[in-house]
């Protein structure tokens, strides 16, 4: 059997699971084409953009579990798993997709609401009378 590499990507609420075997390019997602999965064309661009930096988007099968977000996080977690699977497969190409941003775990998430608020910072409106 191939080598399965497998790795997790994560963004905002989003949980991707990648794992990456050698094969022809076929990417699945929670048991769907990525094409299917995400229908938005930028989310596919994001989810694929590692592969295509690298120029290797025909020589590797990726099966990802995504959960938890919406599909802009879930894309971005795919997008960081995958260029953690391609890393543990050559670790030459660890420059090359740092610089692009793609290691970096991107920790930005909503803030909480608080107590007697309507949101996590907006005020009521004040009334002086």
């Amino acid at each position: 059997m191939a080598e399965v590499t497998n790795t997790v990507g994560r963004r905002k609420a989003a949980v991707a699971r990648i794992f990456l075997t050698p094969g022809n390019g076929a990417i699945k997602i929670n048991g769907k084409d990525y094409k299917e999965y995400f229908t938005v064309p930028q989310f596919q661009k994001v989810a694929v953009q590692a592969l295509d930096k690298l120029g290797v988007l025909a020589n590797f099968d990726i099966n990802a579990n995504v959960q938890g977000g919406g599909f802009k996080g879930q894309a971005e977690a795919v997008r960081m798993g995958i260029a953690r699977a391609l890393v543990k497969v050559n670790p030459e190409d660890r420059t090359a997709l740092k610089k692009e941003g793609f290691l970096k775990r991107d920790s930005r998430v909503v803030e909480r609401k608080k107590p007697g608020r309507p949101g996590a910072r907006k005020r009521f409106q004040f009334s002086k009378r």
